[in-house]
């Protein structure tokens, strides 16, 4: 029998019983949504998960800060250590297989004033080479600090635009600040050390700066960052001018880090290089100890949805096994028929392998079509259930995220799927009408 009299044939049978043809197709529809949109609701709080924490910094960021938070197994804070952070280290961390970057960080607080306008500031002092190693994003003016120029100081989107006030008691106003025309000035606070009152207090006119554009990267809005050997050279001028007591402290104070940065060469070595540096005994922080759980949680969760749409798929199997053997008692006598007019027994097998793969493929694509549409109406309805969900796991801001993803290769495998369940299904029918008498067959009714 020829390919093109077989797709015919086969067709034309699906066709006689549309009512039965349809139900079974149903079947197999519901079975392909079922696993459509259960893998894709599992793979959008995934993602969700995901994107929730790479608001915070990059993933293969490793923090170890002067005041470790101790987290338990179950990622509660049950405590905090004080760690000595300095270059015996740093030095140490050199030594820690797959650590890309190190970079030291001494974090003070500055007053910054333009004119009668003043803003206290986070800075953060780091390396040079820091701010191209760490993912620091570009900046919409000047350059960060190198080895040409380490003296830029990069301010934070937040204080340009938002931190510069005035108040005197009755008003109280802001000002965006352009340091291209305002003149910046940068003092160390006062009540951090007693200055010698034989000494001018040491004022720093900022004259080379860069400024960083608003992220979804918190700390590089609110922070500013300076380069770690020019804010020492400064710091000392400060130190200069406080008394002989206060001045050993002062100095004493940037022998020692604020925060130590490590970044990581591979996301999936962050784990490792975490344990390598708690062996040191130190605690440390990064996106990843959070993210791990939550990622683990989000497979089980794939994993749940995708076996209850693998039952729905497999009540379909069970609708098309019924579906082809109730074809083959009804079609006994064609059956027959065919074996006369010399029909081989792989012919009659293919015909009914061919009728059941039809059906799952006719399933799958209208399945697949409507999995889309449920995908939007759960990324545009859903947003309240699912938001209570990943609160419920530690993610507190859902934005605009997708709680369902249905990506390129998941219809892909729908349809390969609903096609295999079809044939499969129709495998044992399909043997057992080759196994048919043609001469009992052509004694059965019509």
């Amino acid at each position: 029998m020829k390919i093109i009299d077989l797709i015919k044939m086969g067709l034309r049978n699906l066709s006689r019983r549309k009512a039965r043809t349809a139900l079974t197709v149903l079947g197999v529809v519901i079975g392909t949504i079922s696993i459509v949109a259960m893998v894709s609701i599992g793979l959008g709080m995934s993602e969700s998960f995901e994107k929730q924490y790479m608001q915070n910094g990059e993933m293969t960021i490793i923090r170890i800060e002067q005041y470790g938070a101790i987290i338990d197994d179950k990622g509660e804070w049950i405590g905090s250590k004080d760690q000595v952070l300095d270059d015996n280290l740093v030095n140490m961390l050199r030594g820690i297989e797959h650590i890309k970057a190190i970079a030291p960080m001494i974090e003070t607080q500055v007053t910054l004033k333009s004119g009668k306008y003043t803003s206290w500031a986070q800075v953060r002092a780091i390396g040079k080479d820091a701010f191209s190693e760490f993912g620091f994003p570009e900046l919409t003016g000047g350059s960060y600090p190198s080895a040409e120029n380490n003296k830029n100081f990069v301010f934070s989107y937040e204080m340009l635009h938002n931190n510069f006030y005035y108040s005197n008691g009755r008003k109280y106003e802001t000002k965006e600040i352009d340091p291209a025309v305002d003149k910046v000035e940068l003092t160390f606070p006062a009540y951090n050390y007693n200055r010698n009152p034989r000494k001018k207090e040491f004022v720093l006119q900022i004259k080379d700066y860069a400024a960083m554009g608003e992220t979804e990267n918190w700390e590089h809005n609110y922070y500013c960052y300076m380069d770690i050997d020019y804010f020492k050279e400064i710091y000392r001028k400060y130190a200069a001018t406080l008394t002989v007591e206060d001045r050993k402290k002062a100095l004493a104070a940037i022998e020692r880090y604020s925060i130590v940065y490590v970044n990581v060469d591979n996301i999936k070595n962050v784990t490792a290089v975490q344990d390598a540096i708690k062996e040191l005994g130190y605690q440390t922080y990064s996106d990843m100890q959070y993210l791990e759980p939550l990622q683990k949680t989000s497979n089980m969760l794939q994993l749940v949805l995708g076996c209850i749409g693998g039952v729905a798929m497999f009540v379909s199997a069970i609708n098309i096994a019924n579906t082809m053997v109730m074809s083959i008692y009804e079609r006994t006598r064609e059956i027959g028929i065919m074996k006369v007019l010399g029909c081989m027994v792989k012919d009659v097998r293919k015909l009914f392998l061919f009728e059941a793969a039809m059906i799952g493929l006719i399933g799958s694509i209208i399945g697949v079509a409507l999995s889309f549409l449920a995908s939007m109406a759960i990324n545009k309805y859903g947003g309240p259930i699912f938001a209570a969900l990943m609160q419920g796991s530690g993610v507190y801001d859902v934005g605009e995220a997708k709680f369902s993803i249905i990506p390129w290769w998941l219809p892909i495998v729908a349809s390969a799927l609903g096609i295999a369940v079809g044939v499969l299904s129709g495998y044992l029918p399909a043997r057992r009408a080759t196994k048919i008498s043609a001469i009992e067959a052509m004694k059965a009714n019509a």
